[in-house]
C-alpha cells in the first residue's frame, strides 16, 4: 500500500486550486477506486473556486450540482466561475468544471452575510460514540474476501488515509445478500486539525460527503457495491445546505438513507449532525446503480 507521510496535506493541497486568471481556476486530479475523478473531489474543487470569488463574510449555505461526464484522473481540471449575482445579503455563482474541452461538471452556490433568524431543527438521531467504533483499517480488512480484486482492501484504506470514516453498522460490502433497512450512519472527521477557515470545512464536509450517501441503495437490496462488483453506476447530481457553522476536523454524524429506487437511479438523502447535537448539513443525491448484465 502506498501510504503518504501526510495524506491530509496531500488532500489539502488536492483543493488548494491554482488561480490562473480572475475567475479561472486549475485542480489536480488523482486516481480513486474506479477509473475516474471521484465525485467528491470534483464538487469540493468547484465549491473552492466560487468560494474564492465571494467576500469571506458570506458564508457558503447550499450548492447544487450536476455531473455530466467521467472525469480523467490523469488530467488537471479548469474550473471557471460565473459571479452570477452579488445582492445585499446573498452571492450566487455557477462554476463549470472543463477537461479536454468538455465540461464534466456543473455547480451552482450561494453565500449568505450571518443573520439572526428563526431556530429549529430535527433531533440527532442515537448513534454510539465513535471512538468505540473501528477505524477503516481495522475494519476493512475482515471483509478481504468479498472482493474479487485482491488489491482493493488496500487502495480503500489508502482511499480514507485522510478522513478517519467509521461505520457504525456493516458496510454494504458486509452484508451482501442480506438486504437490509435503507439506512446507514457513519462517523467522520479529518485525520489532523484543519485551519479557522469556514469554507475549508465546508468544502472537506463536501469532498466526504459523496463517499457512502448511496450505500443505503444498496443496503436495500443487499448489494455489495461497486467494489465487489455486484452493481455498476456514478453519481447524477449531488445537492447540499449549509444550516450551522461546524468544524470538519472533529467528529460529524452522517445519517444517510434511501426513500427509493426505479428506473435504475437511487437517491440517497442524509442529515449531518456535529457531536453535541446541532444539525449542520443536508444532503441530497441521485446516482445510476444498475446491476450488471451477464
Amino acid at each position: 500500500m502506498n501510504e503518504s507521510p501526510d495524506p491530509l496535506l496531500d488532500l489539502l493541497h488536492l483543493l488548494d486550486l491554482e488561480q490562473i486568471e480572475r475567475d479561472i481556476f486549475r485542480g489536480e486530479s488523482r486516481s480513486a477506486l474506479v477509473p475516474r475523478v471521484f465525485g467528491g473531489q470534483v464538487a469540493a474543487q468547484a465549491l473552492v473556486a466560487a468560494g474564492r470569488t465571494v467576500p469571506a463574510d458570506r458564508g457558503a449555505h447550499s450548492l447544487h450540482s450536476y455531473f455530466l461526464r467521467a472525469g480523467d484522473p490523469g488530467a488537471p481540471i479548469v474550473y471557471t466561475v460565473d459571479r452570477i449575482r452579488d445582492g445585499k445579503s446573498f452571492t450566487t455563482r455557477r462554476v463549470v468544471a472543463v477537461q479536454h474541452g468538455q465540461p464534466i461538471f456543473h455547480l451552482s452556490a450561494s453565500f449568505q452575510t450571518y443573520e439572526e433568524g428563526m431556530e429549529h431543527q430535527a433531533p440527532m438521531p442515537a448513534a454510539p460514540d465513535p471512538e468505540t467504533l473501528p477505524t477503516a483499517a481495522e475494519m476493512l480488512p475482515r471483509y478481504a474476501d468479498r472482493f474479487s480484486d485482491p488489491g482493493v482492501v488496500d487502495r480503500l484504506i489508502e482511499a480514507r488515509q485522510a478522513v478517519d470514516l467509521r461505520y457504525v453498522d456493516a458496510p454494504p460490502f458486509g452484508t451482501v445478500g442480506e438486504p437490509r433497512e435503507p439506512r446507514s450512519q457513519v462517523w467522520f472527521r479529518t485525520n489532523g486539525k484543519l485551519a479557522d477557515d469556514p469554507l475549508l470545512h465546508v468544502c472537506m464536509a463536501t469532498y466526504v460527503s459523496d463517499m457512502t450517501l448511496l450505500d443505503s441503495v444498496l443496503l436495500a437490496h443487499g448489494r455489495g457495491g461497486w467494489a465487489v462488483g455486484d452493481v455498476v453506476g456514478a453519481s447524477l447530481d449531488h445537492a447540499m445546505w449549509f444550516h450551522r457553522p461546524f468544524r470538519a476536523d472533529e467528529w460529524l454524524l452522517y445519517d444517510q438513507e434511501s426513500p427509493s429506487a426505479s428506473g435504475g437511479r437511487g437517491l440517497g438523502q442524509a442529515r449531518i449532525y456535529t457531536a453535541d447535537g446541532s444539525l449542520a448539513i443536508t444532503v441530497i443525491q441521485e446516482g445510476v446503480v444498475r446491476i450488471p448484465r451477464g
